[in-house]
């Protein structure tokens, strides 16, 4: 499913744990690590697609978290040209995103990876909360601030200012220069 802009509707998913480091994941096969996330079916709310994500990629069902705050819109992102599947019909030029915090309240033994055929990570770890930013893929990392910023708030309720502080400066430099080294 893409909308009439070119871009897929898609879900991100922040896993909190309680003391503020978020749950960071690697690609199967691959040396890139993200949050977990994943397109929308047409019959999904963004809701009702997160919580099928985050069953399919990292094992957890709903009595596993508790939803601290979302987007209160879509975050677009759009992918690199080396990407773009110019043969496919509508052409995705990049998602647009719902992001949700979510507490992690069960224990780190009910995280499985591989619950599905094809497992999207092969590992994880938890990081601090702005780490994320600064070592995503470049492409992704001005949705990953604005989501972040967004979300900040809800995390500092619940881990406290000192493990959420307020993005640094190196943070805000990377933002600006991949905004500045975009390809519209």
């Amino acid at each position: 499913m893409v909308d009439p802009d070119g871009f897929r509707p898609n879900v991100g998913i922040v896993l909190m744990h309680g003391d503020g480091r978020l749950f960071w994941a690697r690609r199967v096969n691959r040396d890139g690590w993200q949050f977990p996330q994943g397109g929308m079916n047409t019959d999904e709310t963004p809701l009702e697609a997160m919580y099928r994500e985050l069953r399919e990629e990292v094992g957890l069902a709903p009595e596993h978290v508790e939803v601290l705050g979302a987007t209160p819109g879509w975050l677009r992102y759009r992918l690199p040209k080396r990407c773009i599947r110019r043969g496919n019909r509508p052409v995705c030029i990049g998602q647009k995103q719902v992001w949700f915090l979510l507490k992690l309240t069960g224990q780190e033994a009910d995280l499985k990876l591989d619950l599905t055929e094809k497992p999207e990570f092969d590992s994880w770890r938890w990081v601090d909360f702005w780490y994320p930013a600064e070592h995503v893929v470049s492409f992704k990392r001005e949705v990953y601030v604005r989501a972040l910023e967004h979300l900040a708030p809800h995390a500092r309720q619940v881990a406290g200012e000192g493990a959420v502080p307020p993005a640094g400066e190196t943070v805000r430099a990377l933002v600006a220069a991949a905004a500045g080294g975009r390809h519209r």
